[in-house]
């Protein structure tokens, strides 16, 4: 289950800071951690976590057994522009934008016996 967000325009560096706090996480402790999140990158993400969840729903995934297995945040094209400043010189202004690739996952429930008898376990080689 994968989501794409491209060319957001907002710098990596500060998008990367609201990405840690979520990456690893389960879908629904994201969610809540990103509705109360202030920073302006929280909104996008959700909307991303939210279409990727969506498209583990299409694959017959539910919705509490996935985690955030992989969130990328790379750099995407940067726009020059010009400020003018002295002298009839001009200072570049860089317009930073984001990649935004997204993972989810789906927990490995582990059935444990009760009695640890040898005859319940499987024998790998």
């Amino acid at each position: 289950m994968k989501a794409f967000l491209k060319n957001y325009r907002q710098s990596p560096r500060k998008v990367r800071l609201v990405a840690g706090l979520v990456r690893g996480k389960g879908v629904l402790e994201a969610i809540a951690e990103l509705d109360f999140l202030a920073k302006r990158a929280g909104l996008p993400l959700k909307k991303l976590l939210l279409s990727a969840v969506s498209n583990a729903k299409q694959m017959g995934i539910d919705k509490e057994n996935l985690f955030i297995k992989e969130l990328r945040v790379d750099k995407g094209i940067t726009m020059k522009r010009m400020m003018p400043a002295a002298m009839g010189t001009g200072h570049r202004i860089n317009k930073r934008t984001s990649h935004l690739s997204l993972m989810l996952a789906e927990k490995i429930v582990k059935v444990s016996t009760k009695g640890g008898s040898a005859s319940g376990r499987k024998k790998s080689k």
